[in-house]
This record gives C-alpha cells, sequence and structure tokens, in this order.
C-alpha cells in the first residue's frame, strides 16, 4: 500500500511538472519607423494652393503660408532668408519683369522624413513637387521650364523652407533679350 501511495504521489507531481504553464503576453518589440514614408495628402493641398497664388501674382497671399524666418534656396546656390526678404524679391520681380505665368503638368508628393539620411537634412514633413512653368516677361519673350520645388513645413504646417531646383540660364537669356 505504501508502493502504491509513493507511486500515486510521484504520478501527481510528475503530471503537476508537465501541465503547460499559462503563457505571459507578448512583448511588444519596439519598432523602427522607415527612414521616410508618404505624408498627409493635405500638404498637396497646401502646395497647390501655395502655387496658384504665386503663378496669378498674389504675391501677399502666397507669403501667408510661409514663416516668418523661411529659407529661400535656389539650386544655384543663391538665397533669401526671411519672409521680408522675399517679398520685395518676388514683388519687384512680377511687377517689372513678367507679364504672366502658368503651369501645367503638376507632380505633387507629400513626405514624411524620419530620419534625415545624413549632414544637415531636416526630418519632418516635405513637399516635393514638379511643375512646367509658361511665362511671358514684359520685354514680350516667353519661355517654358520646368521646375522641381521642395518645401519643408514648421509644426504649425507653414513652410520654413523652399528649395527650387531651375536652370536660371534660359531665365536670364530671355530677360537679357529685348
Amino acid at each position: 500500500m505504501k508502493n502504491v501511495f509513493l507511486a500515486l504521489c510521484f504520478s501527481i507531481a510528475l503530471f503537476a511538472c508537465n501541465k503547460p504553464k499559462e503563457e505571459a503576453a507578448p512583448v511588444a518589440e519596439a519598432v523602427t519607423p522607415p527612414q521616410a514614408e508618404i505624408g498627409d495628402a493635405k500638404y498637396a493641398e497646401i502646395g497647390k494652393n501655395v502655387l496658384q497664388k504665386f503663378t496669378s501674382g498674389d504675391i501677399d497671399g502666397w507669403l501667408t503660408s510661409f514663416s516668418d524666418s523661411v529659407r529661400y534656396l535656389w539650386s544655384s546656390g543663391d538665397s533669401l532668408i526671411g519672409k521680408k526678404a522675399i517679398a520685395t524679391y518676388w514683388k519687384e520681380r512680377r511687377s517689372k519683369l513678367i507679364e504672366s505665368m502658368s503651369t501645367a503638368n503638376d507632380i505633387w508628393t507629400p513626405l514624411k522624413v524620419n530620419t534625415p539620411q545624413k549632414g544637415p537634412d531636416q526630418k519632418g514633413l516635405w513637399l516635393l513637387s514638379w511643375h512646367q512653368v509658361s511665362v511671358t516677361y514684359r520685354n514680350h519673350q516667353s519661355l517654358k521650364f520646368w521646375v522641381h520645388t521642395d518645401y519643408h513645413f514648421d509644426p504649425s504646417d507653414k513652410i520654413d523652407v523652399l528649395v527650387q531646383y531651375v536652370d536660371r540660364a534660359p531665365i536670364n537669356a530671355a530677360l537679357a533679350k529685348k
């Protein structure tokens, strides 16, 4: 009887050890966001509105989308810093040099940069755009060319950096003609 009792105790202990343990809740792994991802489409709408105001000559309306300390950079290395400097430059250019302007074939891509690739790149919301410009200057010269513009938005959805890639040589040549 003693042997049966020991065998029974041993069996119960063995069964208890083999009983599956309750699994702990899975631990969530930290997810690293991608380097960049498609951003909110509202930024494309902001960009379209900004471009429409600019091409129509509404420089004051165009400037409402910019932060006060905005940096306007061209691929040629020129730059304008601050809303006032940009206003002075474009108001003079629109009133003295440009008769009319229109755009076509525009493409808009909002991009959220989570981790800059290197250097002074800025993370945050960028809007990349391409469009074809048709312009007639006051000297009656007309020109058609492509422009690529990158807009960076601050936390209040104001443009704080604008980088424009354009070949200014044909523009300068058209303006030099009488």
